[in-house]
This record gives C-alpha cells, sequence and structure tokens, in this order.
C-alpha cells in the first residue's frame, strides 16, 4: 500500500520527524528510508533507539498512528495508474489482495476512498506475527485467497516487500518510488503503474 498504491511515505517521514525532534533528538533522511516497508514495531524499536525517544515501541507505534491517520484521513495521494490498474484487475475478475504492514486503521480510510471490494483479502501488520521481510504477510493473503503463492503476482516499492513476496513464492513487480531496489531471480522491473493493464501484466508472468 505505502509507496505502491498511496505515496504516504512522505507522510510517515514527517510524523516520524516531528516525534523525534518533540523528544529532543534529530531524524535524518536516511533514518527514514531504513524504514521504508518495515513492520511498524520493528519501526517503532529502530526510531526508539537512533531517535532518543523514551516511548515504549508500541506508544512510538500509536503516536505514529495518530500523525498519519491525520493526514491520510484530509487527503489520499494515490500512486500514478495504481487505482485504475487495480480497477482493471477488478473488471477482469482477478482475485487482488492488499498486503501492507500500515495497521487497519490507517488502511481504513484508504480502502474507504477506493469502490467497495476492490480488495478480497486484506491482510494488515496487526493481523501477522512477523511482519516483512518476513514472507508471512505474503503466504497470509495466498491461504486468504485460496491460492499458490507460486501463482501470485506481488507488486512493491522495497526491497523489504520485495523479499517478503519473493519469500513467499510470488513473482514481484517492482516500481521504485523513494528507495532504489536491488534486482532479483524473481523481481521484474517497471518505471510506473501508469498506463499498465491487465494483460500487460499477465505478459510478464511464466
Amino acid at each position: 500500500m505505502d509507496g505502491t498504491l498511496v505515496d504516504t511515505e512522505p507522510y510517515w517521514v514527517a510524523v516520524e520527524t516531528g516525534l523525534v525532534e518533540s523528544h529532543g533528538g534529530t531524524w535524518t533522511t536516511e533514518h527514514a528510508m531504513n524504514l521504508v516497508g518495515n513492520d511498524l514495531m520493528d519501526s517503532a524499536r529502530y526510531i526508539r533507539e537512533h531517535g532518543g525517544v523514551d516511548l515504549t515501541p508500541e506508544e512510538i507505534v500509536e503516536e505514529l498512528l495518530d500523525g498519519v491517520v491525520g493526514h491520510i484521513s484530509r487527503q489520499v495521494p494515490w500512486r500514478p495508474g495504481a487505482r485504475e490498474l487495480l480497477g482493471g484487475l477488478r473488471s477482469s475478475g482477478v482475485r487482488c489482495a492488499l498486503v501492507t504492514m500500515s495497521y487497519e486503521r490507517f488502511v481504513a480510510p484508504v480502502l474507504a476512498a477506493l469502490p467497495k471490494g476492490s480488495f478480497d483479502v486484506v491482510v494488515t501488520g496487526d493481523a501477522v506475527s512477523r511482519g516483512k521481510p518476513h514472507p508471512e504477510p505474503y503466504l497470509h493473503a495466498a491461504r486468504l485467497l485460496g491460492v499458490d503463492p507460486a501463482q501470485c503476482l506481488a507488486i512493491e516499492d522495497s526491497n523489504t516487500g520485495a523479499r517478503s513476496a519473493e519469500a513467499a513464492g510470488c513473482l514481484v513487480v517492482v516500481v521504485e518510488n523513494h528507495v532504489p531496489v536491488a534486482p532479483g531471480e524473481r523481481r521484474v522491473f517497471l518505471p510506473t503503474l501508469d498506463g499498465v493493464s491487465p494483460t500487460d501484466l499477465a505478459a510478464l508472468t511464466p
């Protein structure tokens, strides 16, 4: 979701920076980019260690969510072509899952801004015990869809997400956004989703 369907990374960076600075610390772009695609609890532990924030990881997560939910409730920053491709997949009868490390209360405003039923399955960070880059989120989504992960195509924008999908057995379409993504055996790179159709995605699969 973050960075692929919606460009919310600037929201996360702004909220992280405000939180760290309010505790007398300094937050750099490098720190922020290290968290892209990560499990929220892992990110919270990183912020506590590197930002000098004297809160529990759970408290940090709640503060981050309060901030980004406020931003997303005012404006959903869609990524180019993402909604159109999702709509095309739905019209073509392709079952879709949203696999994100964001928590349900942050995901809800994004889903509310999409046509009802855009996703058959939604897996959030607070619904799994091990987040990306572990394969559990994608394996869980495939189970809920009732399909073999090897028959799934994942769209990702980060190394963390790509590693998770690859480890689950998915083919990964990478559309880089805020961070560079390394090449991989099961990774196909596209410059954008703008103008990409379900037929285009099908042509990428073995």
